[in-house]
């Protein structure tokens, strides 16, 4: 059985960083991910616009592209894109990561990534106070959806996504970001 070396949040920290690689933390491991895809970049900026474009008409908060999260004392997370309320950007230091869950996270899978990871991660996020967890499958164009409290469900393409207690009015028709 081999043993894992497990990483203190500071440890992780030290950690020399190749700008083609993502450096994340998941319960003291270390998780290395490489730069993804084209397709992967193209379905992220397209959530990533329509998201920011509604956020900021209605002033609601932030929408950003990998933001750095502490979930827990040996668990970092960097989400595809994120969004954090008006109100909890209040008092957060802007020169470290967010020590606290986005309301919500979202995912665009890569060819690298493990079913078993993902389905970590959006345990993680909601485990840490996460709203809701979006995980697109660029692929196969369908999203799974995972919220705290309920069950989760799925959206495919042709179909919109919504998520009315964080965006009254938001609609995400998922034709437009899986072109």
């Amino acid at each position: 059985m081999d043993a894992k070396t497990l990483l203190t949040i500071e440890q992780f920290d030290q950690l020399p960083r190749e700008k083609e690689f993502l450096y994340e933390l998941s319960e003291g491991e270390a998780v290395i991910s490489p730069a993804p895809a084209l397709r992967h970049d193209l379905v992220r900026q397209n959530v990533f616009d329509c998201l920011t474009n509604f956020v900021e008409a209605r002033s609601l908060g932030w929408a950003t592209i990998r933001l750095g999260y502490q979930l827990s004392a040996d668990t970092v997370r960097i989400p595809d894109v994120s969004f954090l309320p008006a109100e909890r950007l209040r008092g957060l230091d802007p020169e470290s990561r967010v020590k606290a869950a986005p309301a919500l996270a979202i995912e665009i899978v890569s060819n690298a990534d493990r079913a078993q990871d993902i389905r970590q991660r959006v345990d993680q996020y909601l485990a840490a106070g996460a709203h809701a967890v979006w995980v697109f499958y660029p692929k196969i164009r369908v999203v799974d959806v995972s919220h705290a409290s309920r069950s989760g469900s799925f959206a495919r393409e042709g179909e919109k996504l919504e998520e009315p207690e964080l965006f009254p009015g938001f609609s995400l028709e998922l034709k437009l970001v899986f072109e």
